[in-house]
């Protein structure tokens, strides 16, 4: 009897994957579209909803084409991840998206965020975030208010708001289904860890109506069939991209930070128990059901690959990420780079901060002191994740910019923990593989790469000037 195959689907804020995995983890057919984002100007941040539609179905036809027929037809689960905090309203009758789909860094509701204010205590008590433009229900009161199709279809009756995870899973599953799982659910600053659904109370701070929003299932669930190659795959599993990252080496460690570092990075530490005090941190839900109920202390980091595709054009450098490696190892004298791309997150919290190098230097330089930046912000978050759930014993480092030799080393060296680099770079697929296949005992973590700390005397020092100038930045 052949093996079964399990379809990864991660949604991405500049691509669509789908990659199959065999029952060892190992990757055998890959595909990958990409997809536009708008950036009008420096709050709004926005994608395509039908675009998105369409990229996941190129995506899923694609692999199957590459395995053919018999192969497709080995398919036993499919898993979908998602931009968790990115936001889309649609219309229930045709599945019609009613507005763009508001990215994760989309900050075009900061100007409601004073009306909440009074509620900031309660919503972090019960959601374990902070209050933030970047979530799913100031999103939702801007579209409600803002947008003509969506007060239309509000009050004639078919209006559906929520996680990008829902709108897709809506359009692709037999049949349609309209729910949320809770890694995407509590994104939305409305999902309650205590009551594992919306939150009346909250619901009615933002003035978000229930009858617009999804059910909420557990990770694990019965979401539909996706057609595939001819077939149609069950789709068990849905959840958000970094909650998926955190299961691919399998069953997470404790002692272990993990840390994907894509357009943002985010930072994971698993605990059996929510902290007395989370500090300036989050308490995110990781997954439910299926016989795995986890949760995490996370951290922030808005500007890590935003950051670079702002340089490549604030500095005129086009191949800025490619060129990481060689700008790390440059001599030139570098300038500091203030690093609020995307507005400051964890553990700052200041979305409206401003970017800014202080000192000056070559193209090299500065797109050096941006990179290294980067870097900092996450040791920042590293600290702050130390000082609350106790030492770590490694750092495991996925997504695109972890493909940096450069940069992993220099995470080891201002951490003093050793960074440890998968063998297989698409975390969030290969994570999503792991719990489709039912969490297998016997999953492999990988060979990959190890980073050693080194001793590092002038990036300590660099690092520490950078850490005395951060505080003008956030008091503006």
């Amino acid at each position: 009897m052949l093996e079964p195959l399990y379809l990864a689907l991660d949604q991405g804020g500049q691509s669509t994957r789908a990659v199959l995995f065999d029952p060892s983890g190992t990757a055998v057919a890959r595909a990958r579209v990409a997809v536009g984002q708008a950036c009008p100007d420096a709050l709004n941040t926005e994608q395509d909803a039908e675009e998105l539609v369409g990229s996941l179905q190129t995506a899923i036809a694609r692999v199957t084409q590459t395995v053919g027929a018999e192969g497709g037809m080995r398919i036993a689960a499919a898993g979908l991840a998602t931009q968790r905090s990115s936001t889309v309203c649609w219309d229930t009758r045709t599945g019609a998206a009613l507005s763009p789909v508001l990215s994760w860094q989309d900050r075009r509701a900061a100007a409601l965020m004073p009306a909440y204010g009074d509620h900031a205590p309660l919503i972090t008590q019960r959601t374990g975030l902070r209050l933030s433009p970047h979530y799913g229900a100031p999103k939702m009161r801007w579209c409600l208010d803002n947008l003509p199709a969506v007060k239309a279809a509000f009050k004639a009756g078919h209006l559906a708001m929520g996680p990008l995870g829902s709108f897709l899973v809506f359009r692709s599953v037999v049949p349609r289904a309209l729910v949320v799982d809770p890694a995407n659910a509590a994104r939305t600053l409305l999902w309650a860890h205590e009551r594992q659904d919306w939150d009346p109370e909250l619901l009615d701070v933002f003035q978000i109506p229930w009858e617009t929003l999804p059910s909420c299932a557990p990770t694990c669930h019965p979401f539909g069939a996706i057609p595939a190659g001819g077939a149609f795959v069950p789709l068990t599993i849905l959840t958000g991209d970094q909650a998926a990252a955190l299961y691919c080496e399998g069953t997470p460690r404790t002692d272990t930070i993990y840390i994907n570092i894509g357009t943002g990075a985010f930072l994971q530490r698993p605990l059996e128990r929510q902290p007395v005090d989370q500090g300036r941190l989050l308490w995110s839900a990781a997954a439910r059901g299926g016989g795995e109920d986890r949760d995490v202390l996370e951290g922030t980091v808005n500007g890590a690959g935003a950051a670079l595709a702002w340089g490549s054009e604030a500095l005129a450098y086009p191949d800025l990420a490619r060129d990481c490696d060689r700008l790390l190892t440059d001599g030139d004298p570098r300038p500091l780079f203030l690093n609020a791309v995307g507005g400051l997150g964890s553990p700052y919290w200041r979305p409206d901060a401003s970017s800014r190098f202080e000192g000056d230097g070559t193209r090299a330089a500065k797109a050096a002191a941006l990179i290294e930046s980067i870097v900092f912000l996450i040791q920042e978050n590293i600290e702050a994740l130390c000082a609350i759930a106790g030492p770590c014993a490694a750092l495991v480092v996925t997504g695109g910019l972890a493909m940096s030799d450069g940069l992993c080393q220099m995470l080891a060296n201002v951490s003093g923990i050793v960074v440890r680099r998968p063998a297989e770079s698409e975390a969030t697929a290969r994570g999503l593989a792991f719990l489709a296949a039912g969490h297998p005992r016997d999953w492999p973590a990988g060979t990959g790469r190890v980073f050693q700390p080194m001793g590092d005397e002038p990036l300590r020092e660099r690092r520490a000037r950078w850490r005395a100038l951060m505080p003008a930045l956030i008091d503006g």
